[in-house]
Protein backbone atom coordinates (compact mmCIF):
# COMPACT_ATOMS: atom_id res chain seq x y z
CA UNK A 1 0.00 0.00 0.00
CA UNK A 2 1.23 3.47 -0.72
CA UNK A 3 1.23 6.44 1.59
CA UNK A 4 -0.27 9.87 0.87
CA UNK A 5 2.02 12.35 -0.84
CA UNK A 6 4.54 14.08 1.40
CA UNK A 7 4.11 17.70 2.42
CA UNK A 8 3.84 19.76 -0.79
CA UNK A 9 6.58 22.19 -1.69
CA UNK A 10 5.71 25.85 -1.10
CA UNK A 11 6.95 28.61 -3.33
CA UNK A 12 6.41 32.33 -3.80
CA UNK A 13 7.39 34.53 -6.71
CA UNK A 14 7.44 37.81 -4.76
CA UNK A 15 7.37 38.62 -1.04
CA UNK A 16 3.90 40.22 -1.14
CA UNK A 17 2.23 37.35 -2.99
CA UNK A 18 0.24 34.57 -1.36
CA UNK A 19 2.13 31.32 -1.03
CA UNK A 20 1.55 28.67 -3.65
CA UNK A 21 2.14 24.96 -3.42
CA UNK A 22 1.71 21.96 -5.66
CA UNK A 23 -1.66 20.19 -5.84
CA UNK A 24 -1.36 17.00 -3.81
CA UNK A 25 -2.83 14.95 -6.66
CA UNK A 26 -1.59 16.36 -9.97
CA UNK A 27 1.15 18.84 -9.02
CA UNK A 28 -0.40 21.98 -10.53
CA UNK A 29 0.24 25.22 -8.58
CA UNK A 30 -2.40 26.05 -5.96
CA UNK A 31 -2.61 29.31 -4.01
CA UNK A 32 -3.66 29.26 -0.36
CA UNK A 33 -7.25 30.33 0.05
CA UNK A 34 -8.48 28.84 -3.23
CA UNK A 35 -11.77 26.95 -3.07
CA UNK A 36 -10.30 23.41 -3.17
CA UNK A 37 -6.96 24.13 -1.42
CA UNK A 38 -4.70 22.10 -1.08
CA UNK A 39 -6.02 20.65 -4.34
CA UNK A 40 -6.40 22.51 -7.63
CA UNK A 41 -9.90 21.22 -8.39
CA UNK A 42 -12.84 19.19 -7.13
CA UNK A 43 -11.65 16.29 -9.30
CA UNK A 44 -8.22 16.17 -7.65
CA UNK A 45 -9.82 16.41 -4.20
CA UNK A 46 -12.17 13.54 -5.06
CA UNK A 47 -9.33 11.41 -6.48
CA UNK A 48 -7.44 11.84 -3.19
CA UNK A 49 -10.52 10.96 -1.14
CA UNK A 50 -11.10 7.90 -3.32
CA UNK A 51 -7.53 6.78 -2.64
CA UNK A 52 -8.21 6.90 1.10
CA UNK A 53 -11.50 5.03 0.73
CA UNK A 54 -9.99 2.31 -1.48
CA UNK A 55 -7.10 1.73 0.91
CA UNK A 56 -4.44 3.02 -1.49
CA UNK A 57 -3.16 5.22 1.33
CA UNK A 58 -2.43 3.86 4.75
CA UNK A 59 -1.03 4.90 8.09
CA UNK A 60 2.54 3.60 8.22
CA UNK A 61 2.41 2.42 11.85
CA UNK A 62 0.00 1.83 14.70
CA UNK A 63 -1.32 4.97 16.38
CA UNK A 64 0.07 5.41 19.88
CA UNK A 65 -1.36 7.41 22.81
CA UNK A 66 1.42 9.99 22.38
CA UNK A 67 0.20 10.66 18.83
CA UNK A 68 -3.26 11.52 20.14
CA UNK A 69 -1.81 13.74 22.87
CA UNK A 70 0.08 15.71 20.22
CA UNK A 71 -3.25 16.76 18.66
CA UNK A 72 -4.33 18.68 21.77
Amino acid sequence: MSEPPSEPQRRTSDPGARETEACRTCGRPVTEGEKFHPFCSRRCRDVDLGNWFSGSYSISRDIKDADLDALD
